[in-house]
């Protein structure tokens, strides 16, 4: 398992919330099990070429919300919680689906026909293609 983060200058977001996704992202999709020893706060900030504090910080940030456990004197570990890794997923998939919503409503549509388009993309539909609608006028 590669565990290099990559952290990209582009991105408006601060470069500890980058590594909050990253590995929350490990985390749930399973490249980093419950007690999985995460680098130490010095191997990451030197690897993704950031500061020591920027990867302290999303460690903290991780710690409090109890997705890693930090032992003094050991290093930095993923929580042993049985639904961590569900409970991530979970929350990943809400964030997708919230900006989602968003661009729906920006759009015009109704909670309907927003349910109807993720069913048809999660059906099998391309999520580019056009509507039967739009290939009429056409």
């Amino acid at each position: 398992m590669n565990s290099s983060l990559l952290i990209s200058q582009a991105d408006r977001r601060p470069m500890y919330l980058q590594i909050m996704e990253q590995i929350r992202h490990r985390i749930a999709v399973g490249d980093w099990a419950p007690g999985y020893e995460l680098p130490s706060i010095r191997a990451l900030a030197a690897a993704v070429q950031v500061s020591v504090i920027t990867v302290k910080r999303a460690y903290l940030e991780l710690e409090r919300d109890g997705v890693i456990v930090t032992r003094q004197g050991k290093g930095s570990f993923v929580a042993d919680r049985a639904d961590l890794s569900l409970q991530l997923r979970r929350g990943e998939l809400d964030a997708h689906l919230i900006a989602a919503a968003g661009i729906g409503r920006m759009l015009g549509m109704t909670a309907d026909e927003l349910a109807a388009r993720l069913r048809a993309v999660s059906d099998g539909g391309a999520a580019g293609a056009p509507s039967d609608e739009s290939e009429n006028e056409a």
